[in-house]
Order: C-alpha cells, then sequence, then structure tokens
C-alpha cells in the first residue's frame, strides 16, 4: 500500500467576504502546476477576516455555502480536503470549526476548536475567542487509504494530551490549521509543531493565513510540516503561497522503533519512587 501521500497547504490571505476567499482558493489551485494533492489544506478562520466581530456575521450552518464549497473541491479534485476552518452556527452558539471531506467529496471528519485562543501578553496580542465563541469537546480523528489522521485548530496544539489521545487512537499524522499572531507565532511557532511532531512521533503539518499587515488581525505565516524525528522538512515564509510535500508515513514507524517511547516495561517510564 502507497504510504507516502502528496499533502499541500494553501497559505492565503483573509479577504472580506466568503465568495472572495473562496474563488482565491480555486484561483492558487489553478495557477498551481505542480503535483496534485492527495490531502489539501487551507488556513484557520479561510473565509473571513480573524475578529470576534466577524464571526457572528458570517457563521454558517453546516450544508451552507463554504461547506458546499468544500465538498466540490474534494469531489472535483479526487482529493481529501481539510476546510481550514469557519465560524460553525449550531443553535444558539457558533464554533471555530473545521470540516474534512473525502474524495468522493463526503463529510469524514469535523473538529470544533477545543481550546479557544484567549490570551493577553503584556506589551503583545490581547484576544477572546470565548466572548464569541463556543469550544467543541472532542479529539478528531479521520480515516483515509494511507492510515488514520488528526486534526486539531491552532491553540490546541499547545495541549500535548490532545496528541497524547491522537496517537493512542492510531495516527500518523496531524494537520493543524492555524492563525498564530506577530507575538506568538516567532515565539513559538516552529517550537510547537516541531515538539508535537517530536513527542508523538508523528508528522504536523500547519496552515496559516498569509500575514497582511492591513489586517485588524496580522497572522504569522510560515505554513510548516514537521516529521517524526522533530526536523522541520519545509516552512514557508510570510506572504501568500503554496507548502507541497511528500510524506513518508514508513518514517513514523522507523522513528518509534529507533526511540520506542511507548515500549512497556523498563524500556518504557521510569518507576515512581517516592519517599
Amino acid at each position: 500500500m502507497d504510504r507516502k501521500p502528496f499533502v499541500m497547504a494553501l497559505q492565503k490571505k483573509t479577504f472580506e467576504s466568503p465568495k472572495e476567499n473562496m474563488d482565491r482558493v480555486a484561483d492558487m489551485l489553478d495557477a498551481y502546476s505542480g503535483t496534485r494533492p492527495d490531502i489539501l489544506m487551507l488556513p484557520e478562520i479561510f473565509t473571513c477576516p480573524y475578529d470576534n466581530s466577524c464571526f457572528p456575521i458570517y457563521a454558517q450552518e453546516e450544508g451552507g455555502e463554504v461547506y458546499r464549497f468544500l465538498s466540490d473541491l474534494a469531489r472535483d479534485g479526487h482529493m481529501y480536503v481539510i476546510g481550514g476552518s469557519v465560524p460553525e452556527r449550531d443553535g444558539e452558539r457558533i464554533y471555530n470549526t473545521s470540516y474534512v471531506f473525502d474524495r468522493t467529496g463526503s463529510l469524514i471528519g469535523r473538529h470544533r476548536k477545543v481550546h479557544l485562543f484567549d490570551i493577553d501578553v503584556q506589551g503583545g496580542q490581547y484576544f477572546k475567542e470565548s466572548d464569541v465563541l463556543s469550544a467543541g469537546d472532542g479529539v478528531t480523528v479521520f480515516d483515509t487509504e494511507y492510515g488514520k489522521m488528526g486534526l486539531c485548530i491552532c491553540f490546541d496544539i499547545r495541549f500535548p494530551e490532545m496528541f497524547m489521545d491522537m496517537r493512542s487512537a492510531g495516527v500518523q499524522m496531524v494537520f493543524v490549521p492555524a492563525a498564530f499572531n506577530m507575538t506568538t507565532g516567532p515565539a513559538h511557532w516552529e517550537t510547537l509543531f516541531r515538539s508535537r511532531a517530536l513527542d508523538q512521533q508523528i508528522f504536523v503539518m500547519g496552515c496559516s493565513p498569509a500575514r497582511d499587515e492591513s489586517a485588524s488581525y496580522v497572522a504569522y505565516g510560515h505554513s510548516i510540516l514537521t516529521d517524526p524525528w522533530g526536523r522541520v522538512v519545509c516552512e514557508l515564509d510570510e506572504k501568500e503561497g503554496i507548502l507541497a510535500e511528500q510524506a513518508d508515513l514508513e518514517e513514523v514507524e522507523r522513528v518509534r522503533r529507533q526511540i520506542p517511547l511507548l515500549r512497556g516495561g523498563g524500556n518504557g517510564a521510569a518507576d515512581l519512587c517516592i519517599r
């Protein structure tokens, strides 16, 4: 079985309306002359500005215009599509939600951001998603012909236990639509992606919006792919671009054989000593 999916992160600027953003995704894919992806990922909140005031305005229910666009994109391109994330309305609640579609355009996964982005960094960024958004409550894993894949959104990457749960479920690669900012991005972006790849011995791929200095929320960019050894396989800069790479999932088992972190007995964890 082929264990080397060709994965792609599409790093695009974010525009005012969902239609502008969907058109930009289509235009960037049409202009790309390389190998078509097996798995495509879009950025966090790719359909509207990343701003609390915009989430209620642009939120759509499951099955809405953006949902149908992503489904069609997957079916027409015969690829898996991880639809970045979008404001999803469900009754009175709004979630930061990522939909996953298979090669036929069928929904096979949905992740609602569990750990909302509530920070107040002295001299840096202030943002509280919880003022508008509700938190999800689950770990998301979906099946492909390459094996099980995991999915989380941005701030979720700071919580290793979520990645431990995904590894326990059998994932070998985790996809992370994310929009770090100019405070947290330079300080933590690469470190977090390398750390989660290293401590769970998996591939981790992040897709950010491109940087727009005129936006109310300025994204860091730097979409990234890290491998089970904790190395950066490839990384973009801050501008619009496409990160495309073949992920050799056999590397997961090779690394785990070399450094068997979860093997039982004396080769696993140290004995607990209480005095």
